[in-house]
């Protein structure tokens, strides 16, 4: 049987450690063969609710499970446990796949697992993710990444989303999409589909990029380019970009149209005005404009976005 081991040394999140439990430790009726053997491994139990639950191993498991599940870190500001990360390190290097739900992610980060590959976590860390693991490409805006050997989801839904995709890769779509009606939940969302949330930017008061990127939301109607903004900010269009990736995990360029496409979102969900006025309040020129631009960030069109999320007075 494939294993799944399921480490959880740290402080964890509970909601993603249930969803791995969930997901592959109940086999749907459609699967007669194989299905997964599901193993808890740390050094102590791991307190769920109320209950403390002993682990079926210790952490020395990992380096012979098909696949290591890493759930999501309680406080990511703690730096993982030395004993963990080296476990997962280990485990990749034996050939294990890895995946990490959430805040997971920083567990492979501090593995090194994230050097050179894509990879992403719940929205409200992406920046932090970036800033503490720079040779990792963090996308803030996808709900999952995979890069083979080395998987990484976004929050608490997109677990359940990573999860399914790797019964899918395992078992085909019939059996995934078999889990998901289980679950009560969308057969299949790609990895490349964005996270509905409205990115907050997520500078402190006294870093010197607040008042630009301030300044910039002020202006989204308006044409800006990269020396625009430089010349605001009194810096070369370089070290604005090395700023910028610092504090955005973006480029200057990226972040601008990340935020002209939030402010499309908030206009969808809270107004009637059209694609075009929009367009145009959001500095993309052209409704085509936006249309293409809104689908590659957001992955689904700005009319299906409304019809979705647009609130309607009582």
């Amino acid at each position: 049987m494939h294993t799944v081991a399921l480490a959880t040394a740290g402080h964890l999140l509970h909601f993603e450690l249930g969803v791995a439990c969930e997901i592959f430790g109940n086999p749907p009726v459609e699967v007669s063969g194989g299905w997964y053997d599901v193993q808890l491994c740390g050094p102590e139990p791991v307190q769920v609710g109320p209950f403390a639950v002993e682990p079926d191993h210790g952490l020395e498991r990992l380096v012979s499970a098909d696949t290591v599940i890493v759930p999501a870190c309680a406080d990511v500001d703690e730096a993982p446990p030395a004993e963990l990360i080296d476990a997962v390190r280990s485990a990749h290097k034996a050939g294990a796949r890895i995946a990490s739900l959430c805040t997971g992610a920083f567990v492979l980060g501090a593995a090194g697992l994230l050097d050179g590959r894509r990879a992403t976590t719940h929205w409200a860390h992406t920046a932090q993710l970036s800033a503490r693991y720079p040779l990792a490409e963090v996308d803030p805006d996808v709900l999952y990444t995979d890069n083979g050997s080395v998987l990484t989801s976004a929050g608490k839904a997109a677990a359940v989303d990573l999860s399914l995709h790797l019964i899918h890769l395992d078992h085909g779509a019939n059996v995934a999409n078999s889990v998901a009606r289980r679950l009560v939940v969308p057969p299949h969302r790609s990895g490349g589909q964005a996270q509905f949330v409205a990115t907050p930017v997520q500078v402190s008061g006294d870093n010197r990029l607040a008042e630009l990127l301030a300044w910039v939301l002020e202006r989204l109607d308006q044409p800006l380019a990269v020396t625009d903004m430089a010349r605001r900010a009194n810096t070369s269009p370089r070290h604005l970009g090395r700023q910028f990736r610092a504090v955005t995990g973006q480029t200057p360029l990226q972040w601008l149209l990340t935020q002209r496409v939030r402010r499309a979102q908030e206009l969808l969900e809270t107004t009637d005005q059209s694609v075009e006025s929009i367009a145009v309040a959001t500095g993309m020129g052209t409704a085509t404009t936006l249309r293409r631009q809104f689908k590659r960030v957001v992955a689904v069109p700005p009319d299906t976005y409304r019809r979705t999320f647009h609130q309607i007075d009582a």
